[in-house]
């Protein structure tokens, strides 16, 4: 036994022509479940443990931590305190990605505290340590005692010049017109997340196709390993289902339901349905309150107040799944949804730009019970977010931030930072917003999008999406093409199903798939996809993703004809809004920054002070000037076309005379830059001295007549003063 406790074990196979390798027996021997996935010179630890049962949970308490440690790739933190903190938004992706795929796969009636970690022990920068964190995940609670319903796995693909890659280097990502996570069980996908570069829906399912053949790969050395090391799976005692209750509750509450859940205002259903809970509750459950019963001990008391608590969770249960069964039923018999349209209906949509004053660019956008206020706010590369990540410190101009306060949900309960939920959801738009930007050579700004969810019933997420594309154009902002995003779902009862294209809150809840679909006219560019059933048929999947893309251009031909008169044919508006800042990037010779600088500075900050604007010089000489409004910004441009002017052939210019020599007079003909009049050049005839033409300090007309190889300036007066003559 002793030996055993020190002796590993692993399996190994190829993935994306690097080794990834799954070991057990050799670090944090004392949770229920550990491994360390290594794959390239990246290092994942990963522990599943649980906590001792509690008696009353009616809910599964997991919770899933991906942790990124900077040790990990030899950095220290940056910040005051140089040390980790809170979860980065990335750690919170994948930890949700991870939450999402394992949930549904834990035995029904399974309620114990369960904690999955992911440490990353090491990162070379080139295989990323997710994926290697997924993995782990499902081996390490394959190996302990928990009910867990797996294995499954998850890759990435990318897509280069037309082939499909798992795994795919950072050198591939960057060229790649496809970018998904896909984890799937030996049946099925279970869970997508990624954008594409508004590619077609077929090959979006074929990319899923690819990805679950590499994930059945890994599924296979899992279970190798399981088989070898892993421990009998603990009992879960699911609760035998009461028959009698069961249809005492049908019997009271199907008439009263079933009318309940038709009601179109969601509201006013949650209210109707919650006083029928409440009534068939108090019911059924009248008699074993009013029976009068004498209690010895304390004992007794608790096992009766158990007993009580029991049949209410029970009445409530059979409530719920008797709800489920009357609103699916409805859609698979009559085609009929909760709200009264068919499946493939889209509800009504209203959309406004400009909704407030003084925004850059704002819009609301509203879906039937959705609505969405989403701001548009422009800045300078100097607002960019620093990104200090694990491997590698990058600067992000673009942000999409989404809230979602109580009151969108006709809730009161405080206001607290966003959560792990407006975090997915903020990326998931974010991801779809990103692929049709413009590029920063042509759109230099730094732009964060606010989406203030004001209603949800439905996904407010797609919501954001089609307000983020109608609030940049409000602002100006050329994107590549407008997007519009649809939640779709899935009711499925043996060989029936219906797939429901912009799906209610409550058919989110009680269907068996939430599937969005981002994109243009053209293709995707964002889809996430969560599977709550053991599999879902490729055909369906296909139906799924074309019922979305009709769906998806019906709601872009909407946001079209409702903003025909402010951004016609769905386009930016040629201006940006009055109140939103000005920014220009010009061209200098590098060997000019020293006149834009100024001795310590002086002459930049000169120009920064007298106009309010901000100007950023970088060694190739590209300067870009930022200014709260247009007139600071024609006056910092015309200071920086002063300071960097180049002198033009044939150009007259009103110069200064610095300097007078024998054959000539040296003339400033704007700061910085002389010429040479020549003798010659000053006057028509012959003249004998330059100082019968003009003196120092004399004001001139000089033509620019020549410059040679080495920029030496040659002036002409006389020439300067005939065209003028010619002129009048």
């Amino acid at each position: 036994m002793a030996s055993y406790w020190f002796e590993s074990d692993s399996v190994s196979l190829e993935v994306g022509g690097r080794t990834l390798t799954i070991e057990t027996g050799r670090m944090a021997k004392q949770a229920a479940g550990s491994v360390v996935v290594t794959y390239g010179d990246t290092v994942v630890l990963v522990t599943a443990t649980s906590a001792k049962p509690r008696e009353g949970i009616d809910f599964f308490p997991l919770t899933v931590d991906y942790v990124e440690k900077f040790s990990a790739a030899g950095k220290i933190p940056g910040g005051f305190f140089k040390r980790e903190g809170r979860l980065s938004d990335r750690e919170v992706l994948v930890s949700r990605f991870i939450d999402r795929s394992i949930r549904p796969l834990f035995a029904d009636g399974y309620r114990d505290e369960t904690h999955i970690v992911a440490t990353v022990l090491a990162a070379d920068g080139e295989n990323t340590p997710d994926i290697a964190a997924f993995v782990g995940a499902s081996t390490a609670l394959g190996l302990s005692d928990l009910p867990f319903l797996g294995p499954i796995s998850a890759v990435r693909v990318a897509k280069v010049d037309g082939q499909l890659l798992v795994n795919p280097l950072p050198e591939q990502r960057a060229e790649s017109s496809l970018d998904l996570v896909v984890a799937g069980s030996r049946s099925a996908i279970v869970m997508v997340e990624g954008g594409a570069k508004e590619l077609p829906e077929a090959e979006i399912l074929e990319a899923l196709q690819f990805a679950h053949g590499e994930i059945l790969r890994q599924i296979e050395v899992q279970e190798q390993l399981i088989a070898r090391r892993g421990v009998a799976k603990r009992e879960v005692a699911v609760p035998e289902e009461d028959t009698a209750l069961v249809e005492r509750v049908r019997a009271r509450a199907e008439a009263p339901l079933r009318e309940a859940v038709q009601i179109r205002d969601k509201l006013q259903r949650y209210e109707k349905i919650k006083e029928i809970e409440t009534e068939v509750t108090a019911e059924l459950t009248e008699p074993f309150r009013a029976e009068k019963v004498s209690f010895d001990s304390l004992d007794a008391v608790e096992a009766r107040q158990g007993a009580y608590r029991s049949l209410t969770r029970n009445v409530k249960n059979a409530l719920h799944d008797l709800r489920s069964q009357l609103m699916r039923g409805a859609i698979l018999d009559t085609g009929t949804r909760i709200d009264g349209r068919r499946p493939n209906e889209i509800r009504n949509i209203a959309c406004e730009v400009r909704v407030v004053p003084r925004a850059h660019g704002a819009a609301l956008f509203t879906r039937g019970e959705t609505q969405a206020l989403v701001y548009t706010t422009l800045g300078s590369a100097r607002e960019a977010q620093m990104i200090d990540a694990m491997t590698e410190r990058s600067e992000k101009r673009f942000l999409l931030h989404y809230n979602f306060p109580p009151f969108s949900v006709g809730e009161a309960r405080f206001l607290r930072g966003p959560g792990r939920r407006e975090i997915g959801h903020g990326h998931l738009a974010e991801r779809a917003i990103q692929m049709v930007l413009p590029d920063e050579e042509e759109f230099p700004y730094t732009a964060r999008v606010v989406s203030e969810v004001l209603e949800s019933n439905g996904s407010s997420s797609m919501a954001t999406i089609c307000g983020a594309t109608l609030s940049l154009m409000d602002a100006g902002v050329k994107l590549k093409a407008p997007v519009a995003g649809i939640a779709m779902g899935l009711i499925e009862e043996g060989d029936r199903h219906a797939i429901l294209s912009d799906i209610l809150g409550d058919e989110d809840h009680l269907g068996d798939m939430d599937f969005k679909v981002a994109g243009t006219r053209d293709g995707i560019t964002a889809v996430q996809m969560d599977i709550k059933i053991r599999s879902v048929d490729w055909k369906v999947m296909e139906a799924a993703l074309e019922q979305a893309r009709a769906g998806r251009l019906h709601i872009l031909d909407r946001m079209e004809e409702e903003t025909t008169a402010e951004l016609a044919g769905l386009q930016a508006r040629e201006e940006l809004s009055e109140w939103a800042p000005r920014m220009e990037v010009i061209q200098i010779k590098p060997d000019r920054i020293r006149d834009i600088i100024g001795p310590g500075g002086r002459v930049i900050r000169g120009i920064q002070d007298t106009t309010g604007a901000k100007v950023d010089v970088d060694d190739s000489g590209q300067v870009t000037i930022f200014s709260p409004d247009l007139e600071a910004l024609k006056r910092t441009r015309a200071m920086v076309d002063e300071l960097t002017q180049e002198a033009e052939l044939g150009k007259v210019y009103v110069g200064k005379v610095k300097r007078i020599t024998d054959f000539g007079a040296f003339v400033e003909i704007f700061p910085g830059t002389d010429g040479l009049i020549h003798i010659s050049h000053l006057a028509e005839g012959r003249v004998e001295r330059v100082t019968d033409v003009v003196a120092e300090g004399d004001d001139v007309l000089a033509k620019c007549i020549d410059i040679d190889p080495s920029g030496r300036i040659r002036l002409s007066r006389k020439e300067a003063l005939a065209d003028a003559t010619q002129e009048a």
